[in-house]
């Protein structure tokens, strides 16, 4: 296997491959912007035609995922000395996160099509949607949990154990990082799709709960107060979706703002 060599001093430096990631990532939010504006339909927000979708929902996880990736992104290019891998491996984690979309797209239609009231607002909404909110805060407790984050937190021990040589192996190597990364963060994805895929203010809340957890020092003893963050707002939704903040009801009620009572 061959040895990881981290870029000499000056050959490739991090803080141009920080700031083009944070560039792209910003490029990302502009566009999540500008084509998201004015769909926020709450929980159970119809996906729309399947390449729509996949679009938008791809744009989205760069504009969520990268700063979080940007420690292994750095050590990748550093390592790999610029070039085409270093594009490759980005690449190759945000197509996990592509196909993460799609399979939640699949399971999706699958329910519209044949339990349509499972998703209703008016029947079983309110406690599907709070249920698996609920589950997200305990997924955060679990010994998968933390083996993903770590690893998330650490990257160099995965970049010098599974190093592949040449753009092929750049790609590979960031889907196997991507996969650890949706293993951390799949649950809190959840959490998005059932408070609103389409809602850019909770977009930014869970992209704030992720890059905290995976980046900030002590990210790891955030989990607790974030599960129990998770497992109160679930029943909260469950209860009383209309008094949370943030929150449009289908068919019903505009959300009130971030952060107001009443």
């Amino acid at each position: 296997m061959p040895a990881l060599r981290l870029a000499a001093p000056g050959r490739v430096r991090p803080e141009p491959v920080a700031v083009g990631v944070l560039a792209v990532a910003l490029v990302a939010w502009v566009v999540t912007l500008d084509r998201m504006r004015g769909m926020d339909a709450g929980p159970g927000t119809d996906l729309g035609a399947l390449g729509w979708f996949l679009g938008v929902w791809t744009t989205m996880m760069a504009a969520m995922m990268l700063p979080s990736a940007l420690p292994a992104i750095v050590v990748f290019t550093r390592a790999a000395r610029g070039g085409t891998a270093a594009l490759a491996f980005p690449a190759g984690y945000l197509l996990v996160w592509a196909a993460y979309g799609l399979a939640a797209y699949g399971v999706y239609r699958l329910l519209a099509a044949t339990a349509p009231s499972f998703l209703a607002w008016d029947d079983a909404g309110p406690y599907v949607a709070g249920a698996a909110i609920v589950a997200a805060g305990l997924y955060e407790l679990t010994p998968l949990k933390a083996v993903c984050l770590r690893h998330c937190r650490s990257p160099l021990h995965f970049l010098l154990a599974r190093w592949r040589p040449g753009t092929r192996g750049a790609l590979l190597m960031g889907g196997e990082h991507g996969l650890w990364c949706a293993g951390c963060c799949w649950a809190l994805m959840l959490v998005l799709f059932a408070v609103g895929v389409m809602s850019v203010a909770w977009m930014a809340v869970i992209a704030l709960v992720v890059f905290a957890e995976k980046v900030l020092p002590g990210g790891r003893r955030l989990t607790l107060g974030i599960a129990a963050a998770l497992v109160v707002l679930g029943l909260w939704i469950a209860l009383a979706p209309g008094s949370v903040p943030g929150l449009t009801e289908p068919g019903g009620t505009a959300p009130m703002e971030m952060g107001m009572g009443g």
